[in-house]
């Protein structure tokens, strides 16, 4: 298993993309309708993630894009955490684990803060995921702060030395 760095407009982003996309739409009703754009994941004011297996299959990613202070509930120094998703078949591999310890790392490299990421009642996986790597509910922001099924987390960047 490989982890690199790819741009979120890739041809293995946007396949990735489109089933996280399906997963969304199977458990919410929708798609996520929360604006991106690939620069938005451009060193140094963001990262994304692929992890590819042994065959050169994506099989899982996740991105961190800057946020400030904004209407929407974002804070300076904001990290956010976007397209966190491992394809079926590779789940129980430790796959988000590690990719989530990289975002931190790039994240706190490239001087942001707070790591802070939005999920939904739906996924009770990924709220595991994030109150296990010590990510605590805060108030909620971005697109969805609005929604009941809606759960926003952070975690403190500065508390944590970066993984060797």
């Amino acid at each position: 298993m490989n982890i690199r760095p790819i741009r979120y407009d890739h041809p293995d982003a946007r396949k990735l993309d489109e089933e996280v996309q399906a997963e969304y739409a199977e458990r919410y009703g929708e798609e996520d309708l929360t604006p991106m754009d690939a620069a938005h994941f451009d060193p140094p004011h963001g990262l994304y993630l692929i992890a590819y297996d042994t065959d050169g299959t994506p099989i899982a990613s996740g991105g961190w894009r800057s946020q400030e202070r904004s209407e929407e509930g974002y804070e300076d120094g904001d990290a956010e955490i976007k397209r966190m998703f491992v394809v079926r078949q590779a789940r129980g591999r430790g796959l988000a684990r590690r990719i989530l310890a990289a975002l931190e790392d790039s994240a706190r490299e490239a001087g942001r803060v707070r790591m802070v990421m939005e999920t939904g009642t739906e996924q009770p996986e990924a709220m595991a995921l994030y109150t296990s790597s010590g990510y605590t509910p805060v108030p909620k922001f971005g697109l969805y702060r609005f929604e009941e099924t809606s759960r926003c987390y952070a975690k403190s960047l500065k508390d944590a030395p970066p993984r060797p």
